[in-house]
C-alpha cells in the first residue's frame, strides 16, 4: 500500500474507533488520523504475531484488526492524557 491509501485507511480507522468509543478527545482531525495510521500499524502487528495475518489491504479482515489496534491506541491515549 501507498502512502496516500495509509493515510485514507488510518482517517477511515480513525473516525470508525471514535464512533465506537466516543467521549471528548483532546484533538481533532489530524490526531484522530494519526491514531487510526498508528492502530492500523498496531493491529497489524499483533495480528501477525497471532497468526490472522497484516493489514495488507481494502479488506474486511484489515479493516478490522486497524480498528481493534485503534481503538486500543485511543484508549491508551485518552488514560495517559487524564488530568489528576
Amino acid at each position: 500500500m501507498g502512502i496516500l491509501s495509509w493515510l485514507v485507511l488510518g482517517l477511515v480507522v480513525g473516525v470508525a474507533a471514535k464512533l465506537l468509543h466516543p467521549g471528548r478527545d483532546p484533538g481533532g482531525v489530524l490526531v484522530t488520523a494519526g491514531i487510526g495510521m498508528a492502530g492500523a500499524f498496531v493491529g497489524g502487528y499483533g495480528g501477525t504475531l497471532l497468526g490472522l495475518g497484516g493489514v495488507t489491504g481494502f479488506d474486511l479482515r484489515s479493516l478490522a484488526l486497524a480498528t481493534l489496534g485503534a481503538l486500543i491506541l485511543l484508549s491508551a491515549f485518552r488514560i495517559s492524557s487524564r488530568r489528576f
